[in-house]
């Protein structure tokens, strides 16, 4: 419960008032994805391929995320048992609730990949139409079928019909300049069953340049027919921006990508300056080297040592950003080779950045 506290002044003698302070509780007002129930304003993990894996996946939890995302997994990769896509079907009972997102341009491979995923018991499946990157893209499926919106809808009804969890999608606002046909198309998934919908500002063509365009996205939640959550996503990367965004354009929830790498605490920073209007200190130098650590042992519990070492090293970069003279200790990280030679230089690194702040 949460409570209201509401200021009433009662007229006393004359000109004299007297301040009451009056607290009463209401329910917290609850946003549905079928019978998935997230609390008000919930804050989305995006499904970021080679990024979105159960390691990140485990920090962004921790740092507060209320929703999360699979990378985007091939339903040819799927349906041929590719160990890549098998894998990346892996979820675990803390990350609940966590969607399995699908991406492919055949409608009855979308059928079956949806069936394969459904059987992993995640708590949504989710429809890749948003990634602009050309090896997704130029093979037809993910933006690519914001060129082909009778495809996209038949594609979207048959996973939907296919699967007993909710369907959501996650798409853009067209093709191009010209095709911002965003409005029609929601309307469009939502008539053939999509419980949430997801958009980022941008057009495909635009890829992630220049400045995400929230307005459309207001448009569609402001449309009097749509009846399900509508999510925004694009330049999110404060809890100021968060704020704004979520006055301004009055969507139910906004998704994180890009802002997360490097930073989980963004989720618990937004939702306590949501809710105080304060902003967090951010996390001390401890408290980056712990979650470094840990985002590391999950990386190499699950993938093996030597993947789990090499597929860290993306990540590096993003975690000591602001750190004073890290440089050097950053190429080291990513040569190292070795769990152990890795906490060796992490140890120097916290005493080096210690001893220079002080």
């Amino acid at each position: 419960m949460r409570h209201l506290k509401l200021v009433i002044h009662a007229a006393m003698v004359g000109k004299n008032f007297k301040k009451l302070n009056v607290v009463i509780f209401a329910p917290n007002k609850m946003v549905c994805i079928g019978n998935l129930k997230l609390d008000d304003f919930p804050l989305l993990l995006a499904p970021m391929e080679d990024v979105s894996d159960p390691p990140f996946r485990a920090v962004c939890k921790e740092g507060g995320a209320d929703l999360m995302y699979t990378e985007f997994i091939s339903s040819e990769g799927l349906i041929r048992q590719a160990v890549k896509s098998r894998q990346k079907l892996d979820i675990f009972e803390y990350e609940r609730p966590i969607g399995i997102q699908l991406f492919g341009s055949n409608i009855e491979h979308m059928r079956q990949s949806a069936e394969i995923a459904t059987a992993v018991h995640p708590d949504l499946i989710d429809i890749n139409y948003g990634c602009p990157v050309k090896n997704v893209a130029c093979r037809g499926a993910g933006a690519a079928l914001l060129q082909d919106i009778p495809k996209m809808v038949r594609m979207t009804e048959v996973v939907v019909k296919a699967t007993h969890l909710p369907v959501t999608v996650k798409t853009r606002l067209g093709w191009d300049e010209h095709t911002k046909n965003i409005v029609e198309v929601a309307e469009r998934l939502q008539d053939v069953g999509i419980q949430a919908l997801t958009i980022h500002g941008r057009t495909r063509v635009q890829m992630y340049k220049g400045v995400a365009d929230w307005t459309l996205i207001a448009r569609v939640k402001e449309n009097p027919r749509m009846r399900i959550p509508i999510f925004g996503n694009g330049d999110i990367d404060s809890p100021e921006k968060a704020l704004e965004y979520k006055n301004r354009y009055g969507v139910d929830g906004i998704m994180i990508g890009r802002a997360a790498i490097g930073y989980p605490w963004i989720f618990n920073e937004i939702k306590t300056y949501l809710r105080t209007g304060c902003k967090p200190a951010p996390p001390d130098l401890a408290e980056r080297m712990r979650v470094i650590r840990k985002h590391l042992e999950f990386s190499v519990r699950w993938k093996g040592e030597r993947t789990g070492i090499f597929e860290m090293r993306r990540h590096y970069t993003s975690y000591l950003r602001g750190l004073p003279d890290v440089k050097s200790f950053r190429i080291r990280l990513v040569n190292a080779m070795s769990v152990n030679e890795i906490h060796q230089i992490l140890q120097e690194l916290e005493n080096h950045v210690s001893e220079t702040v002080i």
